[in-house]
C-alpha cells in the first residue's frame, strides 16, 4: 500500500489529508514517531504561510500549478478551493494549471483540470 502526507493550509491552520492511509492520521504517526522534525516541519511551513512577499491567492495560484505539474490531483482539489476562497477567478486556476504544460507536458491538465474547472461550476 501506498503511504504519503498531503500538507495544506487553510487561513494559516493545517489540514492533514492521508491519502491510502486505513484508519489512522498520517500527520499523528509523524508526530508520535518523530516529534522533532515533526515540529520543524510546521514551524517551515508556518514560516512560509506569514510571509508577506505574495498574498494569499497568488501562493494558491503557484502552488496549484505545482502539484499539477506533479499529477497531485487530490492537492490541487483542495486548493483550488482556497484560491477561490480567496478570491481567485475560474480563468485564473486554469492558467495556473495550464502553467504545467511547459514544465510537466499534459499530466497537470490531464489529471486536475477538470476538477479543478467543475468547482467553478
Amino acid at each position: 500500500m501506498c503511504y504519503h502526507l498531503l500538507t495544506d493550509y487553510f487561513y494559516g491552520q493545517m489540514i492533514y489529508m492521508a491519502a491510502n492511509v486505513p484508519d489512522h492520521n498520517t500527520m499523528e504517526v509523524f508526530k508520535r514517531e518523530a516529534p522533532a522534525v515533526a515540529d520543524a516541519f510546521e514551524g517551515l511551513i508556518s514560516s512560509l504561510v506569514a510571509s508577506k512577499g505574495l498574498n494569499e491567492k497568488i501562493k494558491q495560484l503557484i502552488y496549484i500549478s505545482l502539484k499539477a505539474a506533479a499529477g497531485e490531483s487530490t492537492a490541487v482539489h483542495f486548493h483550488v478551493a482556497m484560491a477561490k476562497n480567496a478570491g481567485a477567478k475560474k480563468e485564473e486556476v486554469v492558467d495556473a494549471i495550464l502553467m504545467t504544460l511547459t514544465v510537466s507536458g499534459i499530466t497537470g491538465v490531464a489529471t486536475c483540470l477538470p476538477d479543478a474547472v467543475s468547482q467553478f461550476e
